[in-house]
């Protein structure tokens, strides 16, 4: 079941994470640990009770222990604890057994034993924040990958306002002409339809 390495490295534990691995052993430290939990001993009941009745009068929705674990080898039998659970007869989801809070104490205290790949999957495994900050981006809206910041009224429009004053400064010897040909201002148009506003 346990081979001699593993039994010393539980040893040097802490209590805290050995208290962890009793409740939630990794599936890869004990290959056999499905195969004896989908096994049903004969003094255990045949049938387990998912939810509590929302009622007194209610039925019991009752399943037969064989199905309630996965015997996928690949898969925990258990889940996750540190996720939450949905229960799908009554459609309520449970929150997580262990916290964030919590969830970075047992990440810290594996990870300075050198077990942190025994843990389930969790937000607060070292790389975690950074693969999600690569695939989501910051949380600025628009640095994402193939997004743009939407920036202000001004910055959006200062584009088109730079190439219409540009245009204005290379039309400027052509405006001047025109100013000293009308009488420095005295034939001049205010407005462009010819009606000055009143």
């Amino acid at each position: 079941m346990a081979t001699p390495q593993t039994v010393e490295l539980a040893k040097t534990l802490p209590p805290r994470l050995l208290r962890f691995f009793q409740r939630y052993p990794p599936p890869q430290l004990f290959p056999t640990i499905t195969s004896q939990i989908a096994a049903t001993p004969a003094d255990s009941p045949d049938t387990i009770s998912t939810t509590p009745p929302a009622d007194a009068n209610a039925p019991v929705a009752e399943i037969s222990a064989p199905d309630a674990v996965a015997i996928n080898p690949a898969d925990m039998p258990f889940p996750n604890p540190f996720q939450p659970t949905k229960n799908f007869t009554t459609g309520r989801w449970h929150g997580p057994v262990y916290g964030l809070r919590k969830q970075a104490d047992l990440v810290k205290l594996a990870s300075a034993h050198g077990v942190v790949d025994l843990l389930p999957w969790t937000i607060k495994k070292p790389g975690e924040k950074e693969a999600r900050r690569i695939e989501r981006g910051l949380t600025v809206k628009g640095t994402g990958e193939g997004q743009r910041v939407k920036g202000k009224l001004w910055e959006r429009t200062l584009k088109g306002r730079l190439e219409m004053r540009r245009q204005a400064m290379l039309d400027m010897p052509r405006l001047i002409q025109e100013w000293k040909q009308k009488g420095h201002g005295r034939g001049w148009k205010k407005w462009p339809s010819g009606k000055a506003k009143k």
